[in-house]
Order: C-alpha cells, then sequence, then structure tokens
C-alpha cells in the first residue's frame, strides 16, 4: 500500500469531536500548490471567497461567484491529502431559502469533491443550516463579523466591543449549533465575548480575530505570509515574503536584460551527430 493511499483525509465529524479537545488548525487556500504546502500541517483549509480580494484585486467578497468558489475548491481538492477542505457559498447563493441554499451547496460537493461548505449568518441562516445538515450536507457556520454584508454593515470593523452587543451575537452563534454545524467562524469579535461563546456553545469554534480560547484559528495564509499590502489588527505575519518576491523579479528583470540569463547551464545544447 502506498503512503499516499494510507492518508485518510479528516473529515466534519472529525473536526466536530475536536470540541474542547487539541485546537484546530485552519488556514486558507485558493490553488493546488499552496494548498499541497498548508496541507500536512492543517485541520482544515478553507477555499474562501475572501479569493475575490486576494486573487481578483475586488475591494470586497460580494461580487464572487459560485462557479469562482468551484473552480479554486477543485483546485485544492487535487492539492490536498489529509485535511478537512471547506468551500464558502458566496453571497446571493444560499440566503434567498433553503432549497436554493441545498441547489448551491450540492454543487459545491458534488463538483469539488470538498467535505463540507461554509455560510454566514445567525439566527436568520440557522434554519438554512439545519436544511442543509437534514440532507447529508455538512456546514460551518460564520458569525461576528460577516464580510459579506458589507453594504449594511458599512465598514469592516470588530463587533462585541460594547457589551450592550453580546446578546444578539450570543443569541446568532447559538442558535447555529443549535442548528447542527460541525463548526463555526468567529470573526473580528471582542475577546471576552469570543471565550464566553466558545464555552457556551457544543461545537468548535474557529476565531479570527477572535480569541485564544477559541476552539482553533483560522487566517488567511497570504495575510500571515506578508503577501498582502494591508492586514487587519489581528493578523499576525509569520513572514514577510512580499519584499523577498520583489526583489527575486528585481534580480531577474535585471539578468534577462544583460543577456546573463539564461545561463549555459539554463540551455539546450544540440546534439552532436554520431559518426
Amino acid at each position: 500500500m502506498s503512503v499516499q493511499s494510507a492518508i485518510k483525509r479528516l473529515t466534519a465529524p472529525d473536526i466536530h469531536a475536536r470540541k474542547g479537545g487539541e485546537p484546530i488548525v485552519m488556514l486558507t487556500s485558493y490553488h493546488a500548490h499552496t494548498a499541497s504546502l498548508v496541507d500536512r500541517y492543517c485541520d482544515a483549509i478553507l477555499v474562501g471567497d475572501s479569493l475575490g480580494m486576494v486573487m481578483h484585486g475586488l475591494e470586497t467578497t460580494v461580487p464572487v461567484t459560485l462557479d469562482m468558489m468551484i473552480l479554486q475548491g477543485l483546485a485544492v481538492m487535487r492539492g490536498s491529502e489529509r485535511a478537512l477542505v471547506v468551500v464558502d457559498l458566496p453571497f446571493g447563493s444560499y440566503e434567498e431559502s433553503p432549497e436554493v441554499a441545498f441547489r448551491s451547496a450540492s454543487r459545491v460537493l458534488k463538483e469539488t469533491g470538498c467535505g463540507a461548505v461554509k455560510l454566514e449568518g445567525g439566527l436568520l441562516m440557522a434554519p438554512t443550516v439545519r436544511f442543509l445538515v437534514q440532507r447529508g450536507v455538512p456546514v460551518v457556520g460564520h458569525i461576528g463579523l460577516t464580510p459579506q454584508s458589507i453594504n449594511t454593515l458599512g465598514s469592516f470593523k470588530a463587533r462585541g466591543r460594547d457589551e450592550a452587543d453580546w446578546p444578539a451575537i450570543e443569541a446568532d452563534a447559538q442558535a447555529i449549533s443549535d442548528a447542527g454545524a460541525c463548526a463555526m467562524v468567529i470573526e473580528a469579535v471582542a475577546e471576552p465575548l469570543a471565550a464566553k461563546i466558545t464555552a457556551q456553545v457544543s461545537v468548535p469554534t474557529i476565531g479570527i480575530g477572535a480569541s485564544a480560547a477559541c476552539d482553533g484559528q483560522v487566517l488567511v495564509l497570504e495575510d500571515m505570509l506578508g503577501l498582502s499590502p494591508w492586514v487587519p489588527k489581528f493578523v499576525k505575519r509569520y513572514a514577510d515574503l512580499g519584499p523577498s518576491i520583489a526583489r527575486a523579479v528585481e534580480a531577474y528583470a535585471e539578468d534577462v536584460r544583460s543577456r546573463s540569463f539564461p545561463a549555459k547551464e539554463h540551455t539546450y545544447p544540440k546534439k552532436v551527430a554520431k559518426t
């Protein structure tokens, strides 16, 4: 038996079972090659609709389409072996009704082979989460700052910094947990509130700009690698690859213009005729 065939991919139930246990490690990926790099270290890979901003230079995630998510989800599945792959349902693909959400989610599962979908929203979306789960679709919820709602929120500011706002966010979290989500992302929420929610709900919480008390953490890969021009306060940069890439491209351009590249070792000689 080959090593590759012996690898068992993690499932939504595996992640759900990690509640209160070893922290869940999640990063985003949108490509086969980055998926292969993070797969060995991550429990879950999120194919986030953040790809609209990271890959396509969009100002928000709102214009991202279902076809875009499926294309990149398929790439990430090709590049990974072990991690649970979670694909975002983009804006407009699930909000209308549970039935519409199921059609979108079933397309994602069928066409990518991923193990779960993610959708934003709390109390309002809980019936949709329940509808999907009852029909065999594993769902990761997303509460707190919900980027797809930027046009009504007005900004990407943190939520729950005023304690008067806590009950509504707690209710969102509880509703998603009760609806059967396998996990939930808590984004840009005041630290004590995120810790409180984690203690209250029965499903793993995955923080992004939340609390170390969450059951796991997720970051956008390009943000933590220093490839994004601007990153939120909650991002820790584990590398600064942007300047390194720029220097490498500069050196390449200089070599091309000076005709020092390609050198002899980079070219193919003519075959010598046999005598």
